[in-house]
């Protein structure tokens, strides 16, 4: 009995790997296949930008009460500013923001969203755009900025 149970587990191990792996390189191979095509297609010699610094821009102090317009904007030139002389040219969109507050309350903003492309983002530079979010934070009365980094969104309390 025991060996019939030790050698159906040997065998479903012997399965599952039989099916997981092919799947496992199938993955793997689809992600070296889009590099190779960029690396391979009209881009291959292009100048290119490989890091995204974004800020978010609120249009409201103390989480919830709306700001003028021309103060809105204040800060998105500000930022616009900001990231432009760090990182050569920054571009700003528009956004919409929405949260649920500690009452169960859906609370949205406008909110501008201005961000840089870099080819080098190291710690000093960084340091410098969590700095700026710090301050916009102070001078905004929120609780957090939210900004993102390649990606990744931190929020800058």
């Amino acid at each position: 009995m025991k060996k019939r149970i030790w050698a159906l587990a040997l065998a479903c191990g012997v399965l599952l790997t039989l099916l997981v792996l092919p799947v496992q390189q199938s993955y793997s191979a689809e992600g070296d296949s889009s590099a190779a095509a960029i690396t391979q297609s009209a881009l291959k010699d292009q100048f290119h930008l490989s890091h995204v610094v974004k800020v978010y821009v609120p249009s409201t102090v103390k989480g919830d009460i709306p700001i003028t317009e021309e103060a809105h904007q204040k800060f998105v030139d500000q930022t616009l500013t900001q990231l432009s002389s760090w990182f050569g040219g920054a571009t700003a969109i528009p956004g919409e923001g929405a949260w649920v507050d500690d009452k169960g309350t859906l609370i949205k903003e406008n909110v501008t969203i201005v961000y840089a492309f870099t080819d080098k983002l190291d710690k000093a530079a960084i340091d410098q755009v969590v700095d700026y979010a710090k301050q916009l934070k102070d001078d905004l009365a929120q609780s957090a900025i939210s900004l993102e980094v390649d990606g990744k969104l931190y929020f800058i309390e």
